[in-house]
């Protein structure tokens, strides 16, 4: 079983760039459980982001204590899943953390660093 986690910015990929997201993670990973930290949900509201807001409610919410980064590191450590995002500083402090990360290549297609089995 391999656990996602989706920040803000992985929630707004599928309306900026146009993919599916569902089966990008799909073809990555089979048979994700995939998961939103409970700060997203709330940052994606001060965002005014309906749509990925809903895009959102489709998924399992993990509830986190931080907000912002804190709260998706620590949705990552708590389930010990794997990060999707695009934020290149947040990538770099989970992938430091020994955690694998999804991220968009190309404007296309989701790529995974780091080791997940």
């Amino acid at each position: 079983m391999v656990n996602v986690v989706l920040d803000a910015n992985a929630l707004i990929m599928p309306f900026q760039f146009n993919i599916n997201l569902d089966m990008e993670l799909e073809r990555l990973f089979i048979n994700p459980d995939v998961y939103v930290p409970s700060s997203v949900i709330g940052e994606l509201e001060r965002l005014g982001r309906k749509d990925a807001k809903k895009l959102a409610s489709k998924y399992d919410t993990v509830k986190v204590k931080s907000q912002r980064d804190e709260g998706v590191i620590e949705a990552v450590q708590k389930l010990d899943g794997i990060l999707v995002t695009n934020d290149k500083i947040l990538k770099n402090r989970v992938r430091e953390m020994d955690h694998p990360v999804a991220f968009l290549r190309s404007k296309s297609h989701l790529e995974v660093i780091g080791e997940y089995f």
